[in-house]
Formats: C-alpha cells, structure tokens, sequence
C-alpha cells in the first residue's frame, strides 16, 4: 500500500459513513480496516459489516487476514434473487 488506501462506500455502507468515499492511511489488512471503520462510524457500520463484505481491487472479500490494495468498496447485503 502506498500513499493509503481509496475506500467508498454503497448504500447503507455510504449512509453509515455518512460519505461516499474517503482515503484511509495504514490500513494494511481488511481486519485492520473493519476495526478502523467500526471504530469511527459505530453501531450504524456495525449493521453494515456484520453481513456485508469488503471488494478489495475487485474481488470480493470477508478475510480479514486479505492484504488491501489501492482500492476497497465496502458493500452492504444485497437483496434479491
């Protein structure tokens, strides 16, 4: 990771944050970023992430030990069929 990491935010994920996106510095991992975010935006984010997932440089991921690149959207649960 390099000058930190681009992380917006979907739908309610946006709502939670109360921004569509923001640049996050030292936040190597998807475990690390998960505490940052519920750190700062609490129990609304809390929701989000507890069936959402993460889209780490386009592939979607719930592992915390996966390694961030450039790019992170956070995705709430998606309904439908």
């Amino acid at each position: 990771m390099a000058d930190g990491v681009r992380v917006r935010y979907f739908a309610a994920a946006a709502e939670a944050a109360g921004r569509e996106e923001e640049t996050l510095d030292a936040v190597p991992t998807v475990g690390e970023l998960r505490a940052v975010l519920l750190a700062r935006y609490g129990d609304a984010m809390s929701r989000v992430l507890a069936s959402g997932s993460f889209l780490v440089d386009g592939v979607v991921s719930r592992d915390d030990s996966r390694t961030l690149g450039a790019r992170v959207d956070v995705l709430p649960p998606f309904a439908g069929g």
